[in-house]
């Protein structure tokens, strides 16, 4: 194991997208901080996940849920004991916490004002809480990066994914305006959108194998994204070469959105 002076902070790294750029920025000699939400019943292959990283680098990783304002404030402590005056270079927002339940239907069953609340909050604005306070605790490096992942259903209409999508809708919002008034202290901020990727938060959309047929017939590539395509990404935008890169939202979907 390496001892590294870069460190990603992965706001839900234990899989799919998070666990993938957790991987790949370790091989690229970052230090890794994994805050995870996982039942105990879990943790036995999400070590063995977290063991082959700490075989590499140094990691880190909380179990805890990163949109309790309490836990934050207790994990940021201890990540600052941690990492022992050395700063954050790389912020990955990959929460997935929101409701999939129609707006028209059995009255028990759709989606309240509150169910809006929950998603909108732990899927965007919880992104802008992270940056504000790392900014305020002045956790971050010079040059700080801030990456969050977007999906087509920030802008199209899908069945039983309306408070997903205005969550993902509010998050590209957000990073515009992260990138805009942070950029004083040196954060670029992007989304990343990707394509359709078989996680286990998208096995639980309702309807997910129509939604994989339909992206198989689309992309010009005839394959779905995978998170490693886009842990590639990710890392891309966190290279010296990247930095004149903000508020954008980019495609990684192999042409997907294309048709």
């Amino acid at each position: 194991m390496e001892r590294t002076s870069k460190w990603a902070l992965i706001l839900g790294g234990s899989s799919g997208l998070g666990l993938a750029t957790a991987k790949k920025l370790a091989k690229h000699n970052f230090g890794i901080i994994v805050l995870h939400r996982d039942r105990k019943a879990d943790m036995a292959l999400i070590n063995q996940e977290f063991d082959e990283i700490a075989s590499k680098v140094e990691l880190h990783n909380f179990n805890i849920d990163a949109v309790n304002p309490e836990k934050k404030t207790e994990v940021l402590h201890k990540i600052g004991e941690r990492i022992k005056g050395e700063k954050i270079n790389v912020l990955v927002h990959s929460i997935a916490k929101g409701n999939l339940k129609p707006i028209h239907g059995e009255e028990n069953n759709t989606l309240g004002n509150q169910d809006f609340h929950l998603t909108i909050d732990a899927m965007a604005i919880n992104l802008y809480d992270w940056v504000k306070t790392l900014v305020t605790e002045k956790l971050f490096a010079h040059d700080a990066r801030v990456i969050s992942f977007t999906s087509e259903g920030s802008y199209k209409a899908w069945e039983n994914y309306a408070a997903i999508s205005a969550a993902k809708a509010t998050l590209e919002s957000l990073t515009r305006s992260i990138a805009l008034e942070f950029a004083s202290v040196g954060i670029k901020a992007n989304c990343i959108q990707a394509g359709m990727t078989e996680t286990k938060s998208f096995k639980l959309i309702p309807n997910s194998d129509l939604l994989r047929e339909e992206a198989l017939k689309r992309n010009p590539n005839h394959r779905l994204t995978t998170p490693e395509d886009i842990a590639n990404v990710v890392y891309l935008l966190t290279r010296d070469e990247a930095k004149w890169i903000t508020g954008a939202v980019i495609k990684v979907d192999g042409g997907e959105s294309l048709r």
